[in-house]
């Protein structure tokens, strides 16, 4: 692992989701052409890496091994030309510290941590404030068993006017002071969430990675300065247009990223995607699918379908920007099954 003050983790990660064959099973050699198309565009834009097995790539419904196949299968395709994290779950910590030592045994570059799910005492009722341990001790965990590892950090918890969905400050950095491992985190808050707490990261004494995740903001944490990164799953759908824009941000082409941004109908875009977050990633699929990037917008249950409504209003979306779609037909018919 590089020195906890370095740069290099100042990525742009894809959170990439996975597509499913009709009977939910893994469709594998559609995971391959997804991967081979970011690994196409790393080619113009190196600072992009991959995360499989994100919460965007239901990593909550897959088994161990289906956890590693979509590692094994990320590490064949990209052959190093970038960094492959990985998220991994299970429903004890024994068994995350396990898929932990079996990932790095596959020689992935970095792990991607998730909060502990289950009881309503470490998930709605959580509070983080009083009770870090809940996530911190599981971090921990990983750690003690695979040092090596850069950490990434995915801090969703019970949402708060505060935050949002994202977990408070004071937990924040209970972890990041007690694990010099954790090199990124993922800013899955509000916008006053965003604020406060990359005001809190910025005042280490190591350089943590503050990775925007919530791509609706984009614009304002730019312009704040509180981006050195992304975990976004918007990459999914709009990547060229989105690192367009965060190349004239940090090239200071003021007007260039307010064009791409408010004329082009990017934030227009986002802000449909992200209108509610509990259709946040049925959304991002269906995004993905009408791009052409993957054959089907298909979720494993009990991840629910999408709305017709939401199929066409994405379709609509997306036409006001230069950017290739599958065909008005495809679309069409798919809006007709919806309604069987």
């Amino acid at each position: 692992m590089a020195s906890i003050d370095s740069k290099q983790y100042d990525r742009l990660f894809i959170a990439m989701v996975l597509p499913f064959h009709a009977d939910e099973s893994i469709d594998e050699q559609g995971l391959r052409n997804l991967i081979r198309y970011f690994v196409e565009k790393q080619k113009k834009t190196p600072r992009l890496a991959l995360i499989v097995n994100p919460e965007a790539g239901e990593v909550f419904y897959l088994t161990p091994e289906e956890q590693l196949s979509v590692i094994k299968i990320a590490l064949e395709e990209v052959k190093g030309a970038m960094p492959v994290y990985t998220g991994i779950f299970a429903n004890a910590t024994k068994g995350l510290v396990d898929m932990a030592r079996r990932a790095s045994d596959l020689q992935v570059d970095g792990l991607f941590l998730m909060p502990p799910t289950g009881a309503m005492d470490i998930t709605i009722a959580w509070d983080a404030v009083r009770y870090p341990e809940v996530f911190a001790d599981s971090i921990g965990a990983v750690v003690k068993a695979i040092p090596h590892l850069p950490i990434l950090i995915h801090p969703t918890a019970a949402p708060t006017a505060a935050y949002g969905v994202g977990l408070p400050v004071e937990a924040t950095m209970t972890i990041l002071e007690r694990y010099p491992q954790v090199v990124g985190w993922k800013m899955v808050y509000n916008y006053e969430g965003n604020r406060k707490v990359s005001r809190s990261i910025k005042s280490l004494d190591r350089h943590v990675a503050i990775l925007g995740a919530t791509a609706v903001l984009f614009h304002e944490n730019l312009a704040m300065g509180h981006f050195d990164g992304t975990v976004t799953g918007s990459f999914n759908y709009a990547l060229e247009p989105m690192v367009e824009h965060i190349a004239a941000w940090e090239s200071g082409n003021l007007e260039l990223a307010r064009k791409i941004w408010w004329d082009d109908g990017l934030a227009e875009l986002h802000e449909y995607i992200y209108q509610t977050f509990g259709r946040l990633h049925v959304r991002y699929k269906v995004a993905c699918w009408l791009r052409g990037l993957i054959e089907s917008p298909l979720m494993r249950q009990p991840m629910p379908k999408p709305r017709k409504e939401e199929v066409e209003e994405l379709y609509q979306l997306f036409s006001k920007l230069d950017i290739s779609l599958i065909s008005k037909d495809k679309v069409s018919n798919y809006v007709l099954s919806l309604a069987d």
